[in-house]
């Protein structure tokens, strides 16, 4: 969520960052958002004064009645009932408009960092680094699917009788290459400074609307009506939330943390060839990482998560490229994004397998996340986080792109993960 007082000092930055998402009705909404900002600081000035002025008669009418003037102090009391009254009408309105600030707020996204591009869809993204070679797997090759049932690895049909479509079933070396997976992206992510946490799959709407995913992701979130709670699309939800609130210092700085959770989205209106086998799943497994940092650090952060993920992709000898989004593809919440993509040769299709995310005080003013600075104030701290990694695409590529005449081969640097190198029939 931007700050209220952002926007009011900085009103045409906003409008042009607003121009880059082609943010609808963005002039109309910011004028709304000064209006009801407006509206409460004078109401909050008009409560204030009146509520001062009903303590100091208040202490009049003590005075009186100590010196045994009575006619006084009842004259006072019945300009405190009057004063109390209009304090009673200044807070009602004092909410409706806090509220209806609160309301605007949220529909507006983050102001995009300066590098990111003007553009409308993923068409628009820019290409920034490509690395990897692309295997020559000839006309014969088979996409993972297909490869899945080969080998009978991943069985579909199964988890759409046990659950419905986008819920597989990862059988024998498929779930032990699953697992393998797993393990390797936190080792990795353990090596480079994160500490491992384990997290609820379930979190409170409070918890959601402090990252981002509600009010603006609604619809893709599996909700529990009776328990009023929400599956997580992401690690990132819960794992943020852990500093919801905090006030830190600025020697605690960066908080890096890592964590595996599956992951759950219902993907509402995903048909067709592109999402079919693995590439777009409702139930999913994920390895998440998130940076807690001081604002003048964050972009190197970023910088230094890009370079992480880089290095897992390079010791699996994957094809990948980066991409850095355009105005009309950066989520909601984002400042900056950066997403990998492996290529999936048997599909000859890339494959989006993580995102990069600086949010810069966006998310910290939705979870009230500050530091002290060195003058003694309050500031938002930044917060990041990154796919390392999702796990299906990942696999999907493996399968595709490591797959021989005789079997799937696996990459050299998970064979001492699976207790295996090959899956074969």
């Amino acid at each position: 969520m931007l700050q209220v007082n952002f926007i009011r000092e900085n009103k045409e930055t906003v409008l042009e960052g607003l121009a880059k998402r082609n943010f609808t009705n963005a002039a109309t909404i910011i004028e709304q958002v000064l209006t009801a900002d407006e509206n409460r600081r004078a109401t909050q000035v008009e409560l204030d004064t009146t509520l001062a002025e009903s303590n100091k008669l208040s202490k009049e009418i003590g005075a009186f009645l100590k010196s045994g003037e009575i006619q006084k102090a009842t004259i006072l009391k019945e300009k405190t009932g009057q004063l109390k009254e209009r304090s009673k009408e200044l807070s009602d309105k004092l909410t409706l408009f806090s509220d209806e600030l609160q309301t605007l707020l949220y529909q507006i996204p983050n102001i995009p960092h300066t590098s990111v591009k003007q553009g409308v869809s993923a068409d628009d993204n820019e290409e920034i680094f490509k690395e990897g070679v692309i295997p020559d797997l000839g006309e014969h090759a088979l996409p993972h699917w297909e490869l899945a049932k080969k080998y009978d690895i991943i069985d579909f049909e199964l988890g759409t009788k046990i659950t419905g479509a986008g819920f597989p079933v990862y059988k024998g070396k498929g779930a032990r290459l699953q697992r393998a997976l797993i393990n390797y992206f936190l080792d990795k992510n353990i090596e480079a400074g994160y500490t491992e946490v384990q997290v609820p799959h379930l979190v409170n709407a409070e918890s959601a609307t402090a990252t981002g995913q509600l009010p603006d992701k609604e619809g893709q979130m599996y909700h529990s009506n009776e328990d009023d709670l929400y599956l997580i699309p992401t690690a990132e939800v819960p794992i943020t939330n852990m500093f919801r609130g905090n006030l830190m210092q600025e020697s605690e700085f960066p908080i890096l943390c890592t964590g595996y959770t599956p992951c759950f989205r219902r993907e509402a209106g995903s048909y067709g060839a592109h999402v079919r086998g693995l590439n777009r799943l409702h139930q999913f497994d994920k390895v998440e990482i998130v940076r807690i940092e001081h604002p003048e650090r964050s972009y190197e952060a970023l910088d230094g998560m890009v370079e992480h993920i880089k290095n897992i992709l390079r010791e699996l000898k994957l094809p990948y490229r980066i991409l850095r989004l355009c105005g009309g593809d950066t989520g909601f919440t984002s400042a900056l994004t950066f997403d990998f993509e492996l290529f999936s040769t048997a599909q000859d299709r890339w494959l989006e397998i993580s995102s990069a995310s600086n949010f810069e005080t966006f998310q910290a003013n939705r979870l009230k996340l500050r530091f002290k600075n060195k003058e003694g104030n309050s500031e938002f701290a930044h917060t990041l986080n990154g796919s390392s990694l999702a796990l299906p695409r990942v696999l999907a590529g493996i399968l595709e792109n490591y797959q021989t005449a005789d079997g799937i081969k696996i990459p050299a640097v998970l064979v001492p993960y699976c207790g295996f190198d090959m899956i074969g029939s």
